[in-house]
């Protein structure tokens, strides 16, 4: 511990070299989160379906993971989403304006044996896609 005249000084200095150490601390002051996340700082964007692609699943896992490549409103960045439920990727057409979620993996990554993919689709043109799928809800028209 420091003495004396510049103590005080000193404690600060320290203080502020063990803060840059912290993640969380150094993602909220250099604001991270809004530079590099596409979706920026919110849970939810809207975008529009460019196209339809299928992924093969990471090992040991064996299928193909339906997707859609989604250009966001907000930004124009183009990003990967999984469109989740059997069934749900027909009712999906391009220029379609879906609703896309983070898919829940830690640090903003991938999940589970999805390969790549950080966003799910959670609406179609403004339609819950669960209510979609299962009939309850007619898939409104754009």
């Amino acid at each position: 511990m420091p003495k004396g005249e510049f103590a005080a000084k000193e404690l600060i200095r320290k203080r502020k070299k063990q803060r840059l150490l912290n993640k969380w601390w150094k993602r909220k002051y250099f604001k991270l989160k809004q530079k590099y996340d596409p979706v920026g700082t919110v849970p939810m964007a809207k975008g529009l379906v460019l196209q339809k692609f299928v992924l093969q699943q990471k090992q040991p896992h064996s299928g193909l993971i339906k997707c859609v490549r989604v250009q966001l409103i907000k930004n124009g960045r183009v990003v990967g989403a999984f469109v989740p439920y059997e069934g749900s990727i027909n009712t999906i057409e391009e220029h379609d304006e879906v609703t896309v979620q983070g898919l829940g993996g830690s640090q903003r990554g991938q999940m589970g044996c999805i390969p790549g993919l950080k966003y799910k689709v959670i609406a179609v043109n403004g339609a819950d896609i669960f209510q979609v799928v299962k009939g309850k809800k007619e898939k409104p028209k754009r």
